[in-house]
């Protein structure tokens, strides 16, 4: 079994020196995680950097840890960035989990206009909340060293992004072209576009087309809005390795 990881401060930290697993996290992994001294753990900053040791102090809200190893994030050439239009409840964390776990780098939100769920005053900021804190528990989860960002972003945000970006994937039913036939470009942002339960209306994939993106299918049958993002990622960072 891999180490079990959780979030902390590991800035400056080097072999011999020690970091704290403090707060909520101290909390998990003392209380619920119940880690014993001696046991080797991994701390994440969430920024690309972490550390290995074991356990030399275990209280009851918080784990010391003596560095015994430093890691890094390893580089990519490409920076994923998924568009992830805003599902229903149930399949929202889900959506978020799988592409954490894939490697995404960070999520945007979106709010479609055929979105069932609408996030309005409050739950905006409740929203992307609850989306960050399920990336933070997949990137735990999968012994991943970044916790990719998440922002709630309109469809102008969006088109915004695509024009900045090396490439850009709209995946829609219609296309006509496989994602796997697109010439991947050999480093820079690659943003790729998931629509809602309703579907992607026709105004916005020709705003995003507009902008400089590219609608592409990635299977022979609907998938849904939870799932679509993950098969996608899934196959850009196949593409990705290919052409490397």
């Amino acid at each position: 079994m891999s180490d079990p990881c959780f979030l902390g401060e590991v800035a400056g930290a080097t072999p011999g020196t020690v970091v704290d697993i403090t707060g909520a996290e101290g909390h998990h992994a003392s209380s619920v995680r119940r880690i014993r001294v001696g046991e080797s753990v991994l701390v994440t900053d969430g920024q690309g950097h972490a550390v290995r040791g074991p356990a030399i102090e275990v209280t009851k809200g918080s784990v010391r840890v003596e560095v015994v190893e430093v890691l890094e994030a390893p580089v990519t050439a490409h920076r994923w960035v998924g568009v992830q239009a805003l599902p229903k409840s149930d399949r929202a964390e889900l959506a978020v989990a799988t592409l954490t776990e894939m490697g995404v780098h960070e999520i945007l939100a979106w709010q479609a206009d055929r979105s069932i769920v609408r996030w309005k005053g409050d739950k905006q900021a409740k929203g992307v909340a609850k989306w960050q804190a399920a990336a933070r528990e997949a990137t735990k989860q999968s012994r991943r060293f970044l916790v990719p960002p998440v922002a709630l972003a309109q469809t102008e945000d969006v088109v915004d992004r695509i024009r900045g970006a090396a490439a850009a994937y709209v995946f829609h039913e219609s296309a006509t072209e496989p994602l796997v036939r697109q010439n991947l470009p050999e480093s820079g942002e690659v943003m790729f576009i998931v629509g809602p339960e309703g579907g992607i209306t026709d105004q916005e994939v020709e705003a995003f087309v507009a902008a400089g993106a590219h609608p592409v299918t990635i299977c022979d049958a609907v998938l849904r809005t939870s799932t679509a993002g993950v098969v996608g990622l899934t196959q850009l960072r196949a593409m990705a390795d290919h052409a490397g």
